[in-house]
């Protein structure tokens, strides 16, 4: 059973880059056709889609933040990293990886991570 971890600094200071890493166990980030996909939730705030990375290496980017963000892999660890650039308090949220169909449907979710950006 496939299972996601996301780790990285809880903190970022404003204007700093916020990077985050996806480990994925149990199944591997290059099984046809899955894509691997981040999403946050701002405190109160609905979740937003940020982005993905399939299992072909393709990227895909929410028109509102592709100017700041960046998807890789590490195909050798089996993880998928978050790279968001120019944070502000605005971007304070939980951030999730998940496992996500090409229907788009976001099948398996990890149990996320808090980044704060405050000074």
């Amino acid at each position: 059973q496939v299972q996601l971890q996301e780790s990285g600094p809880g903190l970022v200071k404003p204007s700093q880059m916020l990077s985050l890493t996806c480990t994925v166990s149990g199944g591997s980030i290059t099984t046809s056709y899955y894509r691997w996909s981040w999403i946050r939730q701002p405190p109160g705030k609905g979740l937003e889609w940020m982005g993905a990375i399939a299992y072909d290496g393709t990227t895909y980017y929410s028109p509102s933040l592709k100017s700041r963000t960046s998807i890789s892999r590490d195909t050798s660890k089996n993880q998928i990293s978050l790279h968001l650039t120019s944070v502000t308090p605005e971007d304070t949220a939980v951030y999730y990886c998940a496992r996500t169909w090409p229907s788009w449907y976001l099948e398996v979710w990890g149990q996320g991570t808090l980044v704060t950006v405050s000074s």
